[in-house]
């Protein structure tokens, strides 16, 4: 039996942009079958990836590769928290948030050869109602754009940013009370992002300074939101800037309390989750291990 270290690659054969990429192929052409030995799997249903990551984790794989987009990477990854496998990445979604954070090369060959000589680092995890997320989470419009997203058959930043454009006037704020590093405040709330890693994806940056490896979440929160201001945020977001404060207020914390008196939708790394009037967010330090460029 060979004891070279073992590659999962498992793949979402429905996600993204282009699904029709024969990745087994690609992966047979690309890796280096001199350094590992690999098998690839097929998701069947929401959750299958978290479940498929966790047994190759217990099985003592080295690592694991999320073939798809943003919602399989997140998938992956919760079921590799907390162990020993590292998480590999080759994007083939729309947004691609968390590969384009870490500098993952967006190609698929290049993608697959960068795992022959990557090397492996740690980052940190949050959750949102104890929901893993590795990117953003955020509750109010992102939200509510994330779930109309879901929907949408066209992909892509330019959909995403037409969405937030058309659906602006009308989603309105409502209040919040908010505990953040110890201190209660009482605000309107359109949106209120809570950043791991900078960016949503796309290169769209909710957090220009936000560091995956600080042990800190990085919230932004956006009380109110006109016309003019969301065409500062956008603007900001494409160019890698901090909104100016008449737009946004930025936070550094461990962890953020929020309370509402009517539901608000939340999402996690882009996918639309549901609907709740209390929010604990939190930050794991340090807790995946993944694959990163040398």
């Amino acid at each position: 039996m060979s004891k070279l270290p073992r590659i999962r690659f498992i793949i979402n054969p429905v996600s993204g942009t282009r699904s029709k990429v024969d990745v087994a192929a690609r992966v047979k052409l690309n890796l280096d079958h001199s350094k590992h030995d690999h098998d690839i799997v097929y998701t069947d249903y929401a959750g299958h990836a978290t479940e498929l990551a966790a047994a190759a984790a217990a099985d003592g794989f080295a690592i694991v590769v999320a073939v798809g987009g943003d919602g399989t990477v997140n998938e992956v990854a919760r079921g590799l928290l907390h162990t020993n496998t590292a998480l590999g990445i080759l994007p083939k979604g729309s947004g691609n948030g968390l590969a384009r954070h870490l500098q993952l090369p967006l190609k698929l060959d290049n993608a697959i050869k960068a795992l022959n000589t990557g090397q492996i680092s740690e980052i940190d995890s949050g959750t949102i109602n104890d929901v893993p997320f590795f990117t953003t989470s955020g509750i109010g419009f992102d939200a509510y754009i994330s779930s109309v997203f879901a929907g949408n058959k066209k992909r892509g930043l330019k959909t995403y940013v037409e969405l937030v454009l058309k659906e602006v006037r009308a989603y309105k704020h409502l209040p919040v009370k908010v505990t953040i590093n110890s201190t209660e405040l009482e605000t309107d709330c359109f949106v209120m992002a809570f950043a791991n890693a900078a960016q949503y994806g796309n290169n769209a940056y909710i957090a220009p300074l936000a560091d995956i490896r600080d042990g800190l979440l990085d919230v932004c929160l956006v009380r109110q939101l006109d016309f003019v201001k969301a065409i500062n945020l956008s603007y900001c977001m494409l160019t890698r800037q901090l909104a100016n404060v008449q737009s946004a207020e930025y936070f550094k914390t461990t962890g953020v309390h929020v309370q509402t008196e009517q539901p608000m939708m939340f999402h996690a790394d882009g996918e639309y989750k549901g609907k709740a009037t209390e929010f604990e967010v939190k930050l794991n330090p340090l807790s995946l291990k993944v694959v990163i460029p040398s």
